[in-house]
């Protein structure tokens, strides 16, 4: 079974946050919200990042201590808009899950990020295995992943690090099963991250259960749509059936009446 992270009360961190926050107009700085780059390489990217980022985002709907994000810009140096730094998914425990964040201002959330994924392409390759990798380990970010939706970039295409006592990122074991997919376990979320396919998935061993996504959702619902359309249909079979049988019956019953 996963450990449950331990994270301190979640009202002490609002009382930093407020605290930290307290003159922010007056110190005011523009940080920009975006780097000038495309959120994803390809629609393939795209889903990869949104299939982790929405079932987090409900999984931790209950948590007023949990902030779930991606693609956002990450500010990590006071009065530095140049240190920066876009996670293609991120967790942070501790921050307040509200209000939504059109930056991450590291000084005032008290940190970057506990947990972070990112959808390695052709072009961010290098970036994410270099310089992303080298931010991620020195402001303190647990667990460090990376998935290669396409399998043309990585090998293997699902790959994680976890922070040791000495602040050095070691692999985490990525076992394979029997069907050949690949399954690591996040300490950080209390989850297992899984190759169905060529997709990942969120497993939750406390339910035995994949975190839904949005088309697991669609699924779902066009699924019982189908169901309940059966039943309708056969409902309504029965229904005619019996009203024949009721007609032919009182049709017999007629020509016996005659006779």
């Amino acid at each position: 079974m996963a450990e449950t992270p331990i994270h301190p009360d979640p009202r002490s961190y609002a009382q930093q946050f407020a605290k930290r926050t307290a003159n922010a107009p007056a110190r005011a700085r523009e940080y920009p919200e975006s780097d000038g780059k495309p959120m994803a390489e390809t629609p393939i990217h795209m889903k990869a990042m949104n299939d982790a980022i929405m079932p987090l985002e409900e999984h931790y709907a209950e948590r007023d201590d949990v902030y779930v994000g991606g693609n956002m810009m990450m500010y990590y140096v006071e009065d530095s808009p140049r240190k920066s730094v876009s996670a293609d998914v991120f967790v942070a425990f501790g921050p307040s899950r509200e209000p939504l964040r059109r930056v991450w201002k590291t000084w005032e959330e008290g940190k970057l990020a506990d947990f972070v994924l990112e959808v390695t392409s052709k072009s961010t390759r290098r970036d994410d295995e270099e310089r992303k990798r080298d931010i991620y380990r020195r402001l303190g970010v647990t667990e460090y992943w990376q998935f290669d939706p396409t399998g043309d970039y990585l090998e293997p295409v699902l790959k994680g690090r976890r922070l040791n006592a000495t602040g050095a990122y070691r692999p985490i074991r990525v076992t394979t099963a029997p069907d050949g997919t690949l399954r690591g376990e996040s300490k950080v979320l209390g989850l297992h991250l899984c190759l169905d396919g060529s997709r990942l998935r969120l497993f939750d061993s406390a339910t035995s259960a994949f975190l839904l996504t949005n088309h697991d959702k669609y699924r779902i619902i066009k699924d019982q749509e189908r169901a309940l359309a059966e039943r309708d249909r056969a409902i309504a079979q029965e229904r005619r059936a019996r009203e024949a049988a009721e007609a032919e019956l009182e049709r017999l019953k007629g020509r016996r009446t005659r006779h």
